[in-house]
């Protein structure tokens, strides 16, 4: 009987290509594809690698940062568009655009929503936000609110289209029957009369709907500047 070699500390198999970050990234992310964020350990991608878990610290610094790899991999991804002068237009844009990396592993996209992160690539959506809202004439003591606004209305949102909660609805026939049912026995009568509504769920039109309400805000916020602006260049005249 052959014995089964065990993958040599350190470094990975006979044959197998250098270990690099980039590879361990990627791994981090199949396993989370494929089991979930709770499945993600140094030892799981060590396995899922044929390495030593030992090895993955020359390149990441735990369990923590393969997950904050994983959220900048995902947000280098995002392919931001050219501003074209239109900040409605833009800020949908973006929006899309954010949208667009975040599902592209939605059971990832809680990393991207959630974590805390600093690098550059992080920063590349604030700073496209923040160009639009300075091309507009909003000064960063004003921009900044907005841009919190803008972003906690697209992460709301998108956090729902990625987890169940008690305020979300199915997308199947049977899924809608059931979690009717539910509702309209619920005992809230506010509930039990909006059950229809929200025991559908429509990923698409929840998040269309949430960024209009959020550019709504934005728009109008920009144009109370603007005129306050003019008031006051009247009042001065």
């Amino acid at each position: 009987m052959t014995a089964t070699r065990e993958p040599r500390r350190g470094r990975p198999p006979g044959g197998a290509p250098r270990l690099t970050r980039v590879a361990i990234v990627d791994a981090t992310l199949e396993v989370i594809d494929a089991d979930g964020i709770d499945a993600v350990s140094m030892r799981s991608v060590a396995h899922s690698l044929g390495v030593d878990a030992k090895s993955l610290y020359n390149h990441v610094a735990g369990k923590d940062g393969l997950l904050d790899a994983v959220a900048e991999q995902i947000l280098g991804s995002v392919r931001l568009p050219e501003p074209t002068g239109d900040v409605r237009g833009d800020l949908r844009a973006i929006g899309d655009a954010f949208r667009d990396g975040a599902l592209a592993h939605p059971r990832a996209a809680p990393l991207v929503l959630t974590r805390r992160l600093t690098s550059l690539t992080a920063l590349a959506p604030v700073e496209a936000v923040l160009g639009v809202l300075s091309t507009a004439g909003c000064p960063p003591r004003d921009a900044v609110p907005l841009l919190r606004g803008l972003v906690a209305a697209l992460a709301g949102t998108l956090l729902r289209e990625v987890r169940a909660g008690p305020a979300r609805g199915a997308a199947d026939a049977p899924g809608i029957a059931r979690r009717q049912a539910v509702l309209e026995r619920s005992g809230l009568p506010h509930v039990a009369e909006a059950a229809a509504d929200l025991s559908r769920f429509d990923g698409d039109a929840e998040y269309a709907y949430a960024l209009d309400l959020a550019l709504d805000a934005v728009t109008a916020r920009l144009g109370e500047r603007r005129a306050t602006g003019a008031r006051r260049a009247l009042s001065r005249e």
